[in-house]
């Protein structure tokens, strides 16, 4: 194995073993040492690729944020059919990836964790998407593809189906996974 592999795979090995970790034990109670032993590797080595566990934190906070940013890029014609893509495009990523289906759990617990960094709070639903799927559920309700309600209610109750799926395959993979169609009904306006 070349040095590069090597080293990638200590990585993934770390970041894997720290997020089932923090999912299951939280933040404080999680130790280096638990994460250097069950990662099978020595605690001074672990340090060697994150400086703290704080830093080992934020970086799973940075992956799950990145996919977060991805979906919504996703390009649509119009409102639902954003939020079908959206629903698709997480749906399918959680199926195929239990890391992506856990990384949902974390991002839902960092809000509440109390033994967490403060700035572990700010990688949750940020403004600025909340912001966004108000502004197309508006649009959406204006054209009469997306049901009458209050905005935030409506991007509320989609984004909370969708964490709770994501949640439910991160502690049972075999679960089946809902069709994208049946999320965005929570906000499709009748036809």
């Amino acid at each position: 194995m070349k040095r590069v592999e090597q080293i990638e795979n200590r990585r993934r090995a770390i970041i894997e073993t720290a997020l089932n970790l923090f999912i299951r034990k939280g933040y404080a109670a999680t130790r280096t040492a638990d994460i250097a032993r069950e990662a099978g590797m020595s605690e001074g080595l672990l340090f060697h690729y994150f400086e703290t566990k704080e830093k080992l934190y934020l970086s799973l906070l940075e992956i799950a944020a990145q996919g977060k940013d991805n979906v919504f890029n996703a390009p649509a014609s119009s409102p639902v059919e954003f939020f079908e893509a959206t629903a698709q495009t997480v749906l399918d990523y959680v199926a195929r990836e239990p890391f992506a289906a856990k990384l949902f759990v974390l991002m839902g617990r960092a809000q509440y964790d109390e033994g967490a960094p403060n700035f572990a709070k700010s990688f949750s639903m940020r403004r600025k998407d909340v912001e966004c799927a108000v502004a197309l559920i508006e649009k959406g309700q204006q054209d009469g593809s997306i049901r009458k309600g209050d905005p935030l209610a409506l991007a509320t109750a989609f984004f909370t189906a969708i964490q709770g799926i994501a949640e439910n395959i991160a502690r049972n993979p075999q679960m089946p996974v809902p069709r994208a169609e049946w999320i965005t009904d929570i906000i499709r306006g009748k036809q």
